[in-house]
């Protein structure tokens, strides 16, 4: 293991996440810890040199199509449903005086 973590560290990654860590839990976090930057820096010995950088695996592609009307104001055909209407529109009970 060429990662070694602090006592310190420890204390404080406890504080921030608002643990209170027994000193055998300390203790197999730091181990963890360590397990983790290990695997870290393992991962750090790939070749990368020919991989372009992407933010996705897979590609993105705009799957938004253009807003278009094909309905139309049918204010006619809409009204035909309503319980009451007046003047075009519909008409609801009162909500407030």
């Amino acid at each position: 293991m060429a990662n070694k973590i602090s006592d310190e560290t420890i204390e404080y990654v406890g504080i921030l996440a608002k643990l209170d860590l027994s000193s055998e839990e300390r203790e197999q976090a730091k181990r963890d810890m360590e397990k983790m930057l290990d695997y870290i820096d393992k991962l750090n010995e790939l070749d990368t040199g020919g991989v372009e950088p992407m933010s996705h695996v897979f590609s993105i592609n705009n799957v938004f199509r253009s807003d278009e009307v094909v309905n139309g104001d049918d204010r006619d055909n809409m009204l035909l449903n309503a319980p009451k209407k007046k003047e075009g529109t519909y008409m609801v009970p009162k909500t407030f005086d």
